[in-house]
């Protein structure tokens, strides 16, 4: 029996078997992901777009071999933003609004050319006030928020992992500055508003775009995968203050999120005017303070210790200065 033969009859066969084992085995029970409603403070349950499909490729071994094969390339991204870009795509809306529970109220439109159209919609001017007190810092996002008083010395997701600034911001010498600074991730999901802000006012420098892959950062598959933030596509500013001092604000790409759209000009930062925004997908904003700089409200702190984030609105506080004489 030949080479090529014997890979016919018996090496073929039993990859085809070994696959097949492997797409049968049993994805295990995922935790829930919950979340402190800040209004109420109630735990609830968020309802997880795409739930099954996340579970599948970031703890079966069939997904996960997609995932690091092809659905975390940016081809892929780039290939279902195209989709949602389609006039075809509206006829998803109305489900996904059922769905999730969208308030279109407070848009500025209600009728909308594609799916990225009603994904990136704004709202009506007053939906979100800002709290404009110098001394504060607001959320730049609707979102779930973590807090970390200190990134160099508290557990982040998992017990042991720090996370690694250095290689979030491909720079040794920033991460030397901010590596005992506060940390604040506000994570956006798709059924949330996507437009991103500027949490406080000041001076910014030019943007900084780090290439990467398109992971999830639905704590579903952060679970799995803690390096994600360091692994995705982001880009990043610092925004000079007078009370808070130099602020990193990263903006982080996710699975088929097609693009992170900056939208600002200039050199000056005003708090609450709008940033960018990411088109389909949930993703995530990043701020980072250097350490003594921000005072992060004590509920998000206790919130996240607990391993639980905190559901906010873009304009709401969500800590002030540590030098209360600014």
């Amino acid at each position: 029996m030949n080479r090529k033969t014997k890979f016919i009859r018996y090496i073929i066969p039993s990859l085809l078997l070994l696959l097949a084992l492997l797409a049968l085995y049993p994805t295990p029970d995922i935790k829930p992901v919950r979340y402190i409603d800040r209004k109420t403070n109630q735990i609830k349950t968020e309802k997880v777009a795409g739930e099954g499909w996340l579970t599948w490729l970031y703890h079966n071994p069939i997904g996960k071999l997609t995932l690091q094969t092809l659905v975390k390339r940016k081809f892929i991204s780039d290939w279902y933003g195209n989709r949602m870009d389609s006039p075809n795509s509206v006829n998803k809306i109305e489900t996904f609004v059922e769905d999730y529970n969208v308030d279109l109220s407070i848009a500025q439109k209600h009728e909308f050319n594609s799916f990225n159209d009603f994904f990136t919609r704004k709202l009506k001017p007053g939906s979100r006030p800002v709290n404009m007190n110098s001394n504060v810092v607001v959320s730049p996002a609707d979102g779930k928020v973590l807090a970390y008083s200190n990134v160099g010395e508290q557990d982040f997701f998992a017990k042991g992992y720090r996370f690694n600034v250095s290689s979030f911001l491909q720079s040794d010498s920033l991460a030397d500055v901010y590596k005992h600074g506060s940390l604040m991730i506000f994570r956006l999901s798709p059924p949330d508003y996507h437009r991103f802000h500027f949490p406080l006012s000041g001076h910014v420098s030019s943007l900084t775009k780090i290439e990467g892959d398109y992971y999830s950062v639905n704590p579903i598959a952060i679970r799995k995968m803690i390096e994600i933030f360091c692994e995705n596509k982001r880009e990043y500013v610092i925004i000079s203050n007078p009370g808070f001092g130099d602020v990193i604000m990263a903006e982080v790409g996710a699975t088929l999120v097609g693009s992170i759209i900056q939208t600002y000009s200039g050199d000056r930062a005003i708090k609450g005017e709008e940033k960018g925004y990411f088109k389909f997908g949930g993703s995530t904003v990043l701020l980072l303070f250097k350490k003594d700089e921000i005072e992060i409200d004590p509920d998000l702190l206790i919130n996240s210790q607990n391993q639980l984030e905190t559901s906010v609105v873009m304009g709401e506080k969500v800590g002030e200065t540590a030098d209360q004489e600014f």
